[in-house]
């Protein structure tokens, strides 16, 4: 074979492979951050469906490496009765799961607001389950996983509504599929 001849497929060849190397380096830099959550809540996501004029902002930054989640969570809005806990739950969309790890208003978090922010980091030692649902205390990455996938809300509970007033689904920004909050 002609040596020449062989020269235009090798740099075909190679500018393919740089240019995907290029793609993949800028999909993973650019395209998938996956270490920001957030969510709206609203009665209208509760289970069942709560009417309440209140309303929340959840925003959380995720450190993988320091295993902590950074986190605000923003009251708005008159409320049914004053807000009594808000947590991190397991659960999909309008299915009731169980308690993962509290924002404010229990273990070791600040009471919660009427109105404004409340902010706070969950570590290992926070995450309290659920256990029946298969997520032990202390499981940081098994709760940071379900956030990525969308299988986490965070919900506020009043007085006036103990199984919740406020709801909303956890998206990640790599997560498009379960965030309709866009």
């Amino acid at each position: 074979m002609r040596p020449f001849a062989m020269r235009p497929k090798v740099l075909v060849l190679a500018f393919t492979i740089a240019a995907l190397t290029l793609g993949l380096v800028a999909t993973v830099a650019l395209g998938d951050d996956r270490s920001s959550a957030r969510a709206t809540l609203t009665g209208y996501e509760e289970t069942p469906s709560v009417s309440s004029v209140g309303r929340g902002e959840f925003r959380a930054t995720i450190n993988d490496g320091a295993q902590v989640i950074d986190y605000s969570l923003t009251f708005s809005g008159t409320f049914n009765g004053p807000i009594a806990v808000a947590h991190i739950h397991f659960g999909q969309r309008g299915v009731a799961g169980g308690v993962s790890a509290f924002l404010c208003g229990g273990g070791n978090k600040p009471a919660c607001p009427q109105s404004g922010p409340v902010t706070g980091t969950i570590v290992p030692s926070d995450v309290i389950g659920p256990a029946a649902q298969g997520i032990a205390a202390g499981e940081w990455r098994e709760l940071v996983a379900a956030m990525r996938a969308g299988i986490t809300y965070a919900n506020a509970h009043s007085s006036t509504q103990p199984g919740g007033e406020i709801r909303g689904q956890i998206s990640t920004r790599g997560n498009r599929d379960n965030d309709d909050n866009d």
